[in-house]
């Protein structure tokens, strides 16, 4: 095993691991050493997901879960505890949402919302407390949306504004057990969850508009965002703390 890889020998977790941002940060966590658990709510995506990481001969293991179920993240630690005993680094990724104007908006789309991105990010992290090791990483995934309005994404903007607000108190929480915990906040990120805000025919349409208003001039990609998400899991970030990094090709700084 190479001294260069930055997780090497740590178990780390990603949560919506199976496409996206999700995927490409448990591969990089492979590549870097890590035993790496995904989580999906479809055995089919999970399973492809596994075969993807495992495919360059690191350790993946899935687990079928919705976040938003207290009793499928029971599970889920569970099996992560009788196969590896305990985590370093959880990356706390799920979440979603979609596009719908203040006047639309229901209970069903706030709830459903909020479910997964608000209640499931608490939950995720609460319940693996117990397997976390001192000295671990947490990872939130917030958004440039939790800064920024955005029209007909309130429901979305406010929920990722309030996983922004975890990384800040949660670091007070777990002072005691010198857990950082900080959010990577993507701007606009070429994956099938930002496609599927619009119909297949509207899609290429949006992905060109937004990739006009990045200053870079660009959709990122998911590989980029495992990167910084990498840095936060690792050593290389020891002194780092609570912060919210952009990961955005500008967008949300101007």
């Amino acid at each position: 095993m190479s001294n260069a890889q930055k997780l090497a020998g740590k178990i780390a977790l990603v949560t919506g691991g199976t496409t996206g941002i999700g995927l490409a940060s448990a591969q990089d966590f492979a590549a870097q050493g890590a035993t790496v658990y995904i989580t999906g709510r479809r055995q089919a995506e999970l399973d492809a997901a596994v075969a993807t990481i495992t495919a360059t001969g690191a350790a993946a293991y899935g687990i079928q879960g919705d976040v938003a179920k207290l009793e499928d993240l029971d599970r889920i630690y569970a099996e992560i505890e009788a196969r590896s005993g305990h985590l370093d680094v959880l990356f706390a990724n799920a979440g979603g949402g979609d596009m719908m104007p203040l006047a639309d908006v229901t209970e069903e789309h706030f709830d459903r919302i909020f479910d997964v991105n608000v209640k499931g990010t608490l939950f995720t992290v609460q319940k693996a407390l117990r397997l976390l090791k001192d000295g671990s990483s947490v990872i939130l995934t917030a958004s440039t949306t939790s800064v920024q309005g955005t029209e007909n994404f309130s429901v979305y903007s406010a929920s990722k504004a309030a996983v922004r607000n975890f990384a800040r108190n949660w670091l007070l929480d777990l002072k005691p057990r010198n857990i950082r915990v900080n959010a990577v906040s993507p701007g606009p990120v070429h994956t099938p969850g930002l496609a599927g805000l619009v119909p297949e025919e509207h899609q290429s349409g949006l992905l060109g508009h937004l990739a006009t208003l990045v200053p870079i001039g660009r959709l990122g990609q998911p590989a980029e965002v495992a990167k910084a998400v990498t840095f936060l899991a690792s050593d290389d970030s020891s002194f780092i703390n609570g912060i919210e990094l952009f990961v955005d090709g500008g967008i949300a700084q101007i």
